[in-house]
């Protein structure tokens, strides 16, 4: 049985897993593949690529795939978007909700927190990145700094609420609802708040593009467009 080597993002994976799972169970027999997939954040992706490393499908953010298409390493035509998702503040299930409702709301929020979580701005994660620069925008990051988690590269911000070490977490939408025991208060709000598109596309050396070319086809159904919409996402 042949292997499709598929490339993620984590900004998906809430809605991508089962979605890729229940392709190579109802595909396999058909195309004979199997799935291997690895998850990470779209720049640590995108690095490994530049790297010398091979996929035969891509599932980034619009920003990573333009670069591989800039450097020719994604087949011109086969890139599609596949949804957005905004940035959101998640607490532990049950716990009191504060106010986010205004970006003054929101200083006030931060700097009452005793602890906060987001991606890790070195990692390249787009909400951990844009958030480190928000609260520079906000003048608040020295007084963030001393109260500032970060999980694991290419892991969910929200795991912390879970484990007691951060009271607030920030990061995609669907990557805070990935967390099981997690809470959504709500997006950024207003004008603070950012969209990323998701995209996938064929990586150019691919010997699987027709493989390649059904599952991103399957990942533009309606079907998985109910699945991204269920998991906190906005299907294009």
């Amino acid at each position: 049985m042949a292997e499709l080597k598929v490339y993620s993002t984590i900004g998906v994976r809430s809605a991508a897993e089962g979605l890729l799972a229940q392709f190579e169970e109802t595909s396999g027999h058909k195309l004979a593949i199997t799935l291997s997939i690895t998850w990470g954040t779209a720049p640590m992706l995108v690095k490994r690529i530049e790297g010398g490393e091979t996929a035969d499908v891509l599932i980034l953010s619009r920003a990573g795939i333009d670069t591989l298409l800039q450097q020719g390493k994604i087949a011109p035509g086969s890139d599609v978007t596949l949804a957005s998702s905004g940035v959101g503040i998640a607490i532990k299930a049950g716990a009191p909700k504060p106010d986010i409702s205004t970006p003054e709301a929101l200083k006030r929020t931060l700097l009452n927190a005793k602890s906060i979580a987001y991606s890790e701005p070195s990692a390249g994660g787009a909400s951990g990145v844009y958030f480190a620069k928000l609260l520079e925008r906000m003048g608040i990051a020295d007084a963030m700094k001393p109260k500032t988690k970060y999980p694991p590269p290419g892991g969910f911000s929200a795991s912390l609420l879970i484990t007691g070490e951060a009271e607030l977490a920030v990061q995609q939408k669907p990557e805070l609802m990935h967390v099981a025991g997690a809470e959504i208060v709500g997006l950024l709000p207003g004008d603070l708040n950012v969209v990323t598109e998701f995209a996938a596309g064929i990586a150019a050396d691919s010997r699987r593009a027709e493989a390649g070319k059904a599952l991103i086809k399957m990942l533009r159904s309606a079907e998985a467009a109910a699945v991204f919409r269920s998991k906190g996402l906005d299907p294009h």
